[in-house]
């Protein structure tokens, strides 16, 4: 483990009850609203205060699902969110040899507890609730939910929310995709409930379930390359009025958060993200939607 991210925030919890405790004395004239010397170092390119100096430590599942990942090889630079990682890490200052890959399940990356990474990029939805163990950057992508069933099957048919309230559903574990399923449809039958996706895949194949709820992109990959005989029944729509978002995972009060966070915001706006989403999620572009 490397001190120096915990080492900040005591520093910073400090600061704050010194200003607390001198709030009452006279104040100096008003500065010339320059930067600090210390605000500007925070996100020095190639100098944050990662967990280890020098390398930018990223986590991820295995298996590295496509087409977020290819090859099961997160450190290849292939697949959308191994792209995005990188991208994020050059904006930092860091080049591909700094990048660290580190195996930390989807679960445990936005559970509560110190984090071993400087950040996580596994399809992670932001929301509110997770917001009380980790830290989010800014989004990464827009995602919608999807459904897929089996070619033919009564699910298959299904033209509405309402026409899956009888379908078996099924999905992963601690996703918004589960949600979807429990708080959007609200079937008569409890959903399965599974570790992984390829637990979910199988179960769909082998007709345990009749559907299964994945992000868009995801399920594109399933029926045009892993279940063949499979279709996408629809999509969700976003609740709310706000668009889900995919973030990087960041431990709670994280130093690097705000760096982070410039990086991915500096990639929207100078269009990187849209070229790595053109060229690695082409063709999840559109699906009926379910009302």
């Amino acid at each position: 483990m490397h001190p120096a991210p915990r080492a900040l925030r005591r520093a910073a919890v400090a600061v704050a009850l010194l200003a607390a405790a001198v709030s009452c004395a006279p104040q100096p004239e008003a500065s010339s609203g320059k930067p600090s010397a210390s605000a500007t170092n925070a996100c020095a390119r190639g100098k944050l205060a990662t967990e280890t100096p020098g390398k930018l430590t990223v986590a991820t599942d295995e298996p590295a699902y496509e087409p977020w990942f290819q090859d099961d090889d997160p450190a290849n630079g292939k697949g959308f969110e191994s792209a995005v990682a990188y991208a994020v890490a050059k904006q930092l200052g860091y080049g591909k040899g700094q990048v660290v890959w580190q195996t930390v399940p989807f679960n445990k990356a936005f559970a509560p507890g110190e984090k071993t990474f400087d950040f996580d990029i596994n399809q992670v939805s932001i929301s509110e609730e997770r917001r009380k163990a980790v830290d989010f950057s800014s989004g990464y992508y827009d995602v919608r939910q999807a459904v897929v069933a089996l070619k033919g099957s009564k699910a298959a048919k299904a033209k509405s929310i309402a026409d899956l309230k009888d379908v078996k559903l099924g999905a992963q574990v601690g996703t918004t995709s589960l949600d979807y399923v429990d708080d959007v449809v609200r079937p008569t039958r409890p959903a399965a409930v599974y570790a992984k996706n390829d637990q979910a895949k199988s179960a769909l194949k082998n007709g345990q379930v009749d559907a299964i709820v994945v992000d868009l992109p995801t399920a594109f990959y399933i029926t045009g390359a892993e279940i063949t005989d499979a279709t996408i029944v629809g999509q969700f729509e976003n609740q709310g009025g706000t668009p889900e978002q995919f973030g990087l995972v960041l431990d709670k009060g994280s130093a690097l958060t705000p760096c982070v966070s410039r990086a991915v915001d500096a990639l929207r706006e100078d269009g990187t993200l849209r070229k790595i989403e053109q060229q690695w999620l082409s063709d999840a572009v559109d699906a009926p939607v379910l009302k």
